[in-house]
């Protein structure tokens, strides 16, 4: 009997954060979700918690909760994941203790019952009392062993992170590939010893086809035994997001494997989200060529651009290969965390002041001062170059952010501020997003999704227009009125 092989859809996830930075709208979501829930998934990612309720009120002007609910409503088929944490704890933006509860409880009250969670820093000592909570919610959680690659991050690294993270018994452990910075060859070599490890554990693969070598990874992956792949559907696949699933599952299948999944059913949302992307000018994912420099600065690819976009703001676009050059000795000097948000932004982010200061570390970004303080992880401070901690720990802005402790409002506190009558999906938009967020979700525009036609509307008029009885064909849709008539 062929293995079979099961798939973790992220296109409306992952797949939209790292092509379109988030900007898929509800109801682009809700076109393609029929297709995508008629697939065999055997799960799909569906929203993270935090900056992506953010994206939804400030950018897009429109409702998270109408993605959240009519969302769920729509995958009739395929149990939905959450993505995420219950609470980050930085001056810089956080979601209080109670409220991401209430969050995670709202999620679950609606049918999503699995969590992908983890830590940045691969620090399991607090993750026990985090999965305890999500199973008192209802959610179940799948944990993350993250990669990267520095003289820290070492197979003995990653053989003992794995023991401590299966010693909490969970579900499932999912080995994710953030930067997109694995190879064949390392998968091969590190992979059967984090099995070795974690006997009696589901593994699944999560990885970024940053390097290229993304399709080939989740090949590897499979042969090691490995049963639960994620993918995206094109055109959310590929570049700096996971593997096509239509490529990985037609390789699986020469290999002999049997991966469980209908590609058919996903044209209609492929040729959809295609159709979106190049009326809005947003990114479609195609394989990237293999670029070396990347293992020196694993800048996320997504980065990239918004480093060219804060230069060209100051003036000094072009220094951007200067900044690249010098994200890896800031990364260096922080103790190499790894590259996911937010502490890839923090390295980027200092490394852009240090090129553009011209004196390194002169000027200091808040969130490095958090860093160095601890707020990013308790690991951050005792892993740091002494010398850069003490000059950023000496800037005089460093004393005013240590002396600010973050408000952790409780729920009661945040309806006596709100109104007693609030409902718990606004009070959590209010205390996420910020004090208007109502006002704003208030002229949220209609997320009702579209109704695709069967095939190209040129072939249906072409069709209509053969039939002898038919003199003329008339096309209306939201104001426009399209009149074609036979000649004669």
């Amino acid at each position: 009997m062929k293995k079979q092989i099961r798939f973790v859809d992220t296109t409306i996830r992952d797949g939209q954060q790292s092509l379109w930075a988030s900007n898929m709208r509800t109801q682009h979501m809700l076109t393609a979700m029929p297709y995508l829930d008629a697939a065999g998934f055997e799960s799909m990612e569906f929203i993270a918690t935090g900056s992506r309720l953010k994206k939804f009120v400030r950018h897009l002007n429109e409702n998270p909760w109408d993605w959240i609910k009519n969302g769920a409503a729509a995958a009739k088929n395929t149990p939905l994941r959450w993505h995420g944490t219950i609470s980050g704890r930085t001056l810089s933006g956080y979601v209080p203790a109670e409220v991401g509860e209430l969050l995670v409880k709202k999620a679950t009250d609606l049918g999503i019952r699995f969590i992908r969670t983890g830590n940045n820093w691969n620090d399991y000592t607090v993750m026990k009392a985090q999965m305890e909570r999500f199973d008192r919610l209802g959610m179940t959680p799948v944990v993350n062993v993250i990669y990267s690659v520095s003289p820290r991050h070492t197979d003995e690294y990653y053989v003992e992170k794995t023991r401590q993270v299966a010693a909490l018994k969970p579900y499932r452990l999912c080995f994710k590939d953030v930067g997109g910075l694995l190879t064949p060859d390392r998968v091969k070599e590190l992979i059967p010893k984090l099995l070795a490890a974690s006997p009696g554990i589901t593994w699944e693969f999560h990885g970024h086809c940053n390097n290229s070598m993304g399709p080939i990874n989740a090949l590897e992956f499979a042969k090691l035994g490995i049963s639960v792949i994620h993918t995206a559907v094109p055109p959310l696949a590929n570049a700096n997001s996971q593997p096509s699933i239509y490529n990985v599952a037609a390789n699986l299948r020469a290999l002999g494997f049997d991966p469980l999944i209908d590609e058919e059913a996903l044209q209609p949302a492929t040729e959809y989200l295609t159709r979106v992307a190049k009326r809005e000018q947003l990114q479609i994912g195609i394989p990237y060529e293999y670029d070396e420099r990347f293992n020196g600065h694993q800048v996320p690819g997504g980065m990239v651009s918004n480093l060219i976009y804060q230069l060209s703001l100051a003036g000094v676009a072009h220094r951007i290969n200067e900044v690249l050059d010098e994200i890896p000795r800031v990364r260096a000097d922080l103790g190499y965390p790894i590259m996911v948000t937010p502490l890839s932004q923090i390295v980027g982010t200092q490394a852009a002041v240090n090129v553009i200061a011209g004196d390194r570390y002169s000027s200091v970004i808040d969130a490095a001062i958090e860093y160095a303080l601890g707020r990013h992880g308790r690991e951050a401070p005792l892993v740091m170059d002494q010398s850069v901690k003490d000059k950023i720990l000496d800037n005089p802005r460093a004393k005013e952010i240590a002396a600010l402790e973050p408000w952790e409002p409780t729920i009661k506190e945040l309806r006596q501020k709100y109104g007693k009558d609030i409902s718990d999906e606004d009070l959590i938009l209010c205390a996420i997003v910020g004090d208007d967020a109502l006002d704003v979700v208030g002229r949220a525009s209609d997320v009702r999704p579209i109704k695709l036609p069967q095939e190209p509307l040129g072939n249906l008029i072409h069709h209509v227009m053969r039939r002898d009885n038919n003199k003329f064909v008339k096309f209306e849709s939201r104001g426009i009125s399209l009149k074609i008539a036979k000649s004669g």
